[in-house]
């Protein structure tokens, strides 16, 4: 059974015709694929003009003469209800909704529309089959959240099921879950491991403290893919010798899909095929290939919602031997997320706080920005940016949120503030441990 495809099509996302278009992409010789890019970006961006009211008054202009004149969106720009920002024909009905994961600190509403979507998931099968996992056979260990509320449990639980993942909720890292982790990898066949870098690191180090390596008790364990946060290569050599498998790299976000991907050589080759990368400073100018500058993102095929010059918050380096048809990711200065240890022993990934925001995280654009921090080892504080001040109910959600997915018995405070401390790249970094 091609399951992997079939839950794609349950949801009317057209896999097939996606494969297609992406085998087409890749047949395109080098010498021409720059005049495919260029078209591609004209192509879009006079969709979005023509279609698009928030786009077009966003831009002030009715065409344009070269790309650098372009404005590069912010998060902030697109913090504003989604009915708005999605073009002529498209509704919430007819596309795919997500919202970002807030861990640059700026959360808003997407959507992208059904063919985007699936090219996306294309993308991503074409990457794992290069190590050989396909993802209609090979059956996946998740190292994610999941939401706790009733639908939103039953559902990923479905999506998982359909899609050959089985979850390993990363709430709670203390050593009774991991044990328990430990003992679904003796009785499973898993051939691969995704999930947050933090969440695999600590179970690493779970492994390597019992003297364990995963593939002894998991023998088609074959590979482990690290995404959502920074892997640093001394992590990366503790977690291939805890788990016996190559450790690969995949940089990804919910609203634009694959950006890059590791691929046998170990070089982290960009998507070009749908997405237009660019590398700018921060007065929005290119920089050579080998320096840093900040991660510009188009997207050619969401024609229901404008991804054109797109701030993602990240930063980072295209290789000097990078090509139009295949640019290389050479060094990505991401996020990071830091683990919180509560006075219980759980020990709770940066990225569980993702499950939280979701809870502040409304289609208002009432929120522009917010960060958690941990100011001791049961207490909590949220400063947040917003439009008007969370109300008492609201409040109480996201305590009521703190309480599921990280821990009861904590002081948690909240304050809204003008603005936010930023790095010295300009990031916010969504959770930190300031004791």
């Amino acid at each position: 059974m091609n399951w992997f495809k079939l839950s794609l099509q349950l949801n009317k996302f057209p896999i097939n015709r996606a494969r297609k278009l992406l085998e087409k992409i890749g047949e395109i010789p080098e010498d021409y694929y720059e005049d495919y890019v260029e078209s591609k970006k004209k192509e879009t961006l006079e969709f979005h003009l023509k279609n698009n009211t928030f786009y077009r008054d966003f831009f002030q202009e009715n065409s344009y003469t070269r790309w650098e004149d372009v404005p590069v969106l912010s998060k902030s720009d697109l913090q504003i209800p989604l009915q708005s920002r999605l073009s002529s024909g498209f509704r919430r009905i007819n596309t795919y909704v997500g919202k970002t994961s807030g861990s640059s600190g700026a959360p808003f509403v997407f959507a992208k529309d059904r063919f985007c979507h699936a090219l996306s998931w294309a993308g991503f099968d074409r990457c794992y089959n290069w190590h050989g996992i396909n993802l209609n056979r090979s059956l996946q260990a998740r190292f994610y959240g999941i939401p706790l509320d009733r639908y939103g449990n039953i559902r990923e639980h479905v999506k998982d099921r359909l899609s050959l993942r089985r979850r390993f909720p990363i709430f709670d890292l203390s050593e009774p879950k991991m044990e328990g982790f430990l003992r679904r990898f003796k009785k499973r066949s898993f051939e691969y491991i995704n999930g947050y870098t933090s969440a695999i690191l600590l179970f690493s180090k779970f492994l390597y403290k019992k003297g364990l390596v995963l593939k002894d008790v998991c023998p088609r364990l074959r590979l482990c893919i690290v995404t959502s946060e920074r892997l640093f290569p001394e992590d990366k050599v503790q977690i291939e010798k805890a788990m016996g498998v190559p450790v690969l790299n995949e940089y990804g976000a919910n609203e634009v899909g694959l950006i890059a991907f590791e691929n046998p050589l170990g070089e982290w080759v960009v998507n070009a095929e749908d997405l237009h990368i660019e590398i700018l400073d921060d007065n929005n100018q290119p920089v050579p290939q080998g320096k840093e500058g900040r991660i510009i993102i188009t997207s050619f095929y969401n024609m229901a919602h404008p991804i054109i010059r797109y701030d993602i918050g990240d930063s980072g380096i295209l290789s000097e031997n990078s090509s139009s048809k295949k640019p290389i990711l050479e060094k990505l200065i991401g996020r990071t997320n830091n683990v919180a240890y509560l006075p219980n022993g759980k020990a709770v990934p940066g990225l569980t706080f993702y499950y939280v925001t979701k809870t502040i995280i409304e289609d208002t654009g009432n929120v522009k920005e917010f960060v958690i921090s941990q100011t001791a080892k049961d207490s909590f504080k949220i400063n947040y940016v917003s439009e008007i001040p969370f109300s008492k109910i609201q409040i109480e959600k996201i305590i009521a949120a703190i309480e599921k997915y990280v821990g009861k018995d904590l002081n948690i405070s909240l304050e809204r503030k003008t603005s936010l401390k930023r790095t010295k790249n300009g990031k916010l970094k969504q959770f930190t441990v300031d004791f």
